[in-house]
């Protein structure tokens, strides 16, 4: 009774959490629904960003579900009138992942006056990087040999990297909730994926 209980409180928080984003929340809320389903909420991430492009100002949504057996990726943007629109308009798209796909979890957390940190202090910034394969960036340099007069071609030596999704919050832009909201929904899928390994 108490985990329904709480699933019910976490569907309730992620929907208000859409609507103090302010972005658009009827279309945002109903994309996520419409992915999650009937499957109860254990985790969520709401994070809005506002970016400038030359004249104008462009908002961006992002919310990160976590499921029992998915992990669902919502963007929304914005787009001023162009020429496929004579109005303004919003792209809105769902990705779900099974939980068994993802590859990787990464939180990087920035940290002030390391020298004096307490645990259980907030960060300044956390950045939340997921991957599970849709996206891989390859960083390739030329190979060389330790022979600085060689001539020879060594081919190519290099990195490659999943980078599916990586989003940044902080407390100086998204305030110290969003932050520990990020923490929280971090260790929330870091946990799902080592129970799927197991």
């Amino acid at each position: 009774m108490d985990g329904m209980a709480k699933t019910s409180t976490t569907t309730q928080g992620l929907r208000a959490a859409i609507e103090r984003s302010g972005y658009y929340p009827a279309l945002v809320a109903e994309a996520v629904e419409a992915a999650v389903g009937g499957e109860p909420v254990r985790s969520y991430l709401v994070h809005q960003e506002t970016t400038f492009d030359q004249n104008e100002v462009r908002r961006h949504v992002t919310v990160l579900v976590l499921t029992a057996n998915r992990f669902i990726v919502s963007h929304t943007d914005e787009q001023a009138a162009d020429s496929t629109s004579p109005t303004p308009y919003a792209t809105t798209s769902t990705e779900s992942v099974k939980l068994g796909r993802i590859s990787s979890v990464v939180v990087s957390r920035v940290v002030a006056n390391p020298e004096s940190y307490k645990p259980g202090t907030l960060p300044r910034e956390v950045v939340l990087t997921i991957g599970w394969g849709a996206v891989s960036r390859i960083d390739l340099e030329p190979a060389a040999c330790g022979d600085p007069n060689c001539e020879a071609d060594h081919g190519y030596t290099g990195n490659s990297t999943a980078d599916d999704l990586s989003l940044r919050v902080s407390e100086a832009g998204d305030g110290p909730e969003t932050v520990r909201q990020a923490l929280v929904f971090a260790q929330a899928i870091s946990e799902a994926t080592a129970d799927i390994t197991r």
